[in-house]
């Protein structure tokens, strides 16, 4: 009796925990004015549409965004198909190690450059009133994805809310007060509104062709207690105290191998029927149902990063976002809050960016104002895109990477084509630098720009590890059977046969030619050059794509002899003349050692075979020899670096990097030439914005906090707690945190030690269980969530 009344009051206290720990401070960006730029503006989104509010009071600019506009069509598979040619070439070229002949010789295996993403339209709301404004305010909560502002014009107050439902397949805006407004739709694409009462209509198509390009329909309706009138494109609405606007957007898109014209989606009648859904339910309901589906997805992750009496508390901040940033940067920032809120802004961002079938997360998600979006807006594989979806199982939200899912299918099917076109490689395929909408494969660089990054092949290599990542934290053994292993086994299939035999030493295999993304060398005759053979970033990519591959197979009752055979002969890890692990095949120094890249340590995270003690040592002198002072998304990636070698000062130093304030591109031009950190609405500064920093920064947060690994020789898991806790979160709680094997972990700490810990599995299964300098065996039942002791 008395064993269970123990056990019993455990169970209490560890239900006590987790009902303490979603009380979470509210998670609320706001501010005293709108949005001059568009680093001010705050993003809404559904997973296909989306918005950037700015919130003016004259006139309230919004700019509208669709996942699925972007210009051109799908790629000719027969592009290039003698480019394969040139390889022997540049592989003799790189053996009779002549760098510049072989620099040269990879223009030829070149093809066009990547397609744009591109603004859907702009809406502008300008209110009719006159007077002189006060007590403007401005926020963003992230707990309910709702935008609010809030004004008085002349005496009279105005408010408004601005929500994009999942759901429903809308943007929807209210505004209530004294209301008189005139309502217009414009864009910068080709485009042409049509007015009738109380609705908009816009349809146009991305920049190009109409006859080979995305089409769209936008259309807009207002309700309301006042009266509307319509002129030209724009609508009129006064003496109205309540105006309800809705807005639905499709795409002609219909999958990456269909033409948009052709073969188009009937956009037409499918915005239609997307606005005729808006007579259904009332705004209050659309909104309930709006919050549940939201919720669903971020409730699950809640986070204190402080004991209750500092300064994160249950309030929250009560001033403006922007002087928040700035104090934290100039060193009056021990704001817990601010981490917390940086963190839950990266989940809610790519709840709102990733909910599109094989359409995943773009470089800036779905948010751009410009036509041509820097780096095109595309999907960049040499890192960008894949971290994008770091946080996405870790931080509990793996629904929100099965976008990735149909878009890899995409890749394997063009990547075929592009294994013979280019290399002359009939089986698996393969993925390069950048891709878009189409899912194209080819090396870019249209035959003129530097290899250092358009010749990369690795893409579709690094890529697949995500499904793998897929199965180890939801443990979905169909779902490895029939979607994971099979691309997974593409992608080797296709890098057992780019291998060759180093004819240094015979018994290894190494890639060439190889690049090492974005990266000069200097040989040691004084070369500058980026073409090389068995360069680390390429075999770290395959050794880890092997490794992942071979355990896959295992569980499904697969062997592949020739891949396992293959990995014991890969080129192994060398340390260099400064005790950093070698980015090239020989001990040659970068152009620039502070590189944004680090790719050649992929190993160490996101993959997860570099575990050698020395080889670890000599990674953590290449990031010393890096620095602090990089870009945004680089900046996210080395705080997970730091993690991952169990540093948690230096992790943490690093995310407070990431927080640095970086004003706005006042010109509206983007700016290239400052190190990265974050804009005054959180988005990452790359410069200019680009949205894996924000992905890299939450999922550095849930590395420092825990760490999950698979030991693949008997498929037991490991958890540990607090690996790189700074002291700065010497006390916190997390709960809803995923870790691999099929976990739900939630904890509370309290100076540097955990002393609550409560663990929810999907299947039966045993556990080792790290904390506290402690380990422990777990033995759990599927479904249930079992109190672990810590004390």
């Amino acid at each position: 009796m008395r064993k269970y009344l123990l056990f019993t009051a455990l169970i209490t206290k560890c239900l006590t925990l987790c009902e303490a720990q979603t009380a979470q401070a509210p998670m609320v960006l706001q501010y005293d004015k709108p949005a001059t730029y568009f680093e001010e503006s705050l993003p809404i989104g559904n997973g296909k549409m989306g918005a950037l509010v700015y919130g003016g009071t004259d006139d309230n600019i919004i700019y509208l965004n669709d996942i699925t506009l972007w210009t051109g069509k799908p790629v000719d598979r027969n592009l290039d198909k003698n480019a394969h040619q040139w390889i022997p070439a540049i592989r003799e070229a790189l053996f009779d190690e002549d760098y510049a002949r072989a620099d040269s010789l990879q223009l030829h295996v070149q093809g066009p450059n990547s397609q744009y993403f591109q603004p859907l339209g702009t809406l502008h709301i300008k209110d009719l009133g006159l007077g002189e404004v006060s007590g403007y305010h401005r926020s963003l909560n992230l707990d309910s994805a709702i935008i609010r502002d809030r004004y008085v014009r002349n005496g009279k107050s105005i408010s408004r809310e601005y929500f994009a439902s999942n759901p429903d397949k809308f943007i929807a805006i209210r505004l209530q007060g004294d209301i008189n407004c005139r309502i217009a739709l414009t864009a910068q694409v080709p485009h042409k509104v049509k007015a009738i009462p109380t609705q908009l209509t816009m349809t146009g198509h991305a920049t190009g062709n109409p006859q080979e390009s995305i089409h769209f329909c936008t259309m807009l309706n207002v309700k309301t207690d006042g009266e509307v009138t319509a002129a030209d494109s724009s609508l009129t609405i006064t003496h109205a105290k309540d105006a309800i606007i809705y807005i639905v957007n499709e795409t002609s898109f219909n999958g990456f191998d269909k033409h948009p014209v052709k073969e188009a989606a009937p956009y037409l009648e499918n915005a239609a029927n997307d606005l005729w859904h808006t007579q259904n339910f009332n705004y209050e309901q659309f909104y309930e149902r709006h919050l549940a589906d939201y919720k669903d997805i971020y409730d699950r992750v809640k986070i204190r990063l402080s004991g209750d009496s500092e300064n994160s508390g249950t309030s929250g901040f009560q001033g403006n976002t922007d002087d928040l940033l700035k104090e934290y940067t100039d060193g009056g920032g021990n704001s817990r809050y601010l981490e917390e809120l940086y963190f839950q802004f990266g989940r809610y961002l790519l709840i709102s960016c990733s909910r599109t079938s094989g359409v995943p997360a773009n470089l800036q998600g779905l948010w751009t104002p410009h036509l041509w979006s820097p780096w095109r807006g595309n999907y960049t594989v040499n890192i960008n895109l894949e971290e994008n979806y770091w946080p996405a199982f870790v931080a509990n939200m793996a629904e929100m990477a099965q976008p990735l899912d149909g878009f890899v299918e995409a890749l394997a099917t063009n990547g075929q084509y592009t294994a013979k076109n280019y290399y002359h490689i009939d089986a698996g395929w393969c993925s390069s630098h950048n891709s878009d909408i189409w899912a194209m494969t080819n090396p870019v660089g249209e035959k003129r720009e530097n290899p250092m990054w358009a010749n990369w092949n690795m893409g579709g290599a690094w890529l697949v590890n995500t499904l793998w990542e897929r199965y180890q934290f939801t443990q979905d053994k169909d779902y490895l059977k029939t979607v994971a292993y099979p691309l997974m086994k593409g992608a080797a299939d296709f890098c057992l046969r780019w291998l060759v035999e180093n004819p240094k030493a015979p018994d290894e295999l190494i890639t060439a030619p190889s690049t090492s993304p974005e990266n000069e060398y200097i040989t040691d005759k004084g070369y500058h050059g980026v073409t090389c053979y068995g360069g680390t970033a390429d075999l770290a990519i395959i050794r880890e794509l092997f490794i992942n591959t071979i355990a896959a197979g295992k569980i499904l009752g697969v062997k592949d002899k020739e891949m396992e055979k293959a990995l014991v002969r890969l080129h192994p890890y060398t340390v260099g003349h400064m005790g950093d692990l070698n980015e090239w095949y020989y001990d040659w120094d970068d152009r620039d050692f502070k590189h944004r890249h680090q790719s050649h340590l992929i190993g160490l995270y996101p993959g997860n075979h570099l575990t050698d003690a020395v080889l670890q040592k000599a990674a953590e002198k290449s990031l010393e020899i890096k620095g602090d002072e990089t870009t945004g998304w680089s900046t996210g990636w080395r705080i997970n670096l730091w993690a991952r070698l169990k540093n948690g000062e230096q992790a943490y130093h690093i995310y407070r990097k990431l927080l640095t304030a970086v004003a706005p591109e006042r010109s509206g031009i983007p700016n290239y030439s400052k190190g990265g950190g974050t804009y005054p609405n959180l988005f990452d500064a790359h410069p200019p914005f680009q949205i894996d920093g924000n992905f890299g920064g939450t999922a550095g947060v849930c590395e420092m906090l825990m760490q999950s690994q698979c030991t693949m020789q008997n498929a037991q898991y490991t958890i540990e707690l607090l690996p790189a806790c700074p002291d700065a979160w010497k006390d916190g709680k997390v709960s809803g945190l995923c870790a691999r094997g099929g976990y739900e972990v939630s904890f509370e700490w309290k100076d540097g030690k955990v002393r609550d810990c409560s663990i929810k599995a999907r299947k039966n299964g045993t556990v080792t269980l790290l904390y506290n300098g402690q380990q422990k065996t777990v033995k759990l039942k599927a479904g249930q969530t079992q109190p672990i002791k810590t004390w």
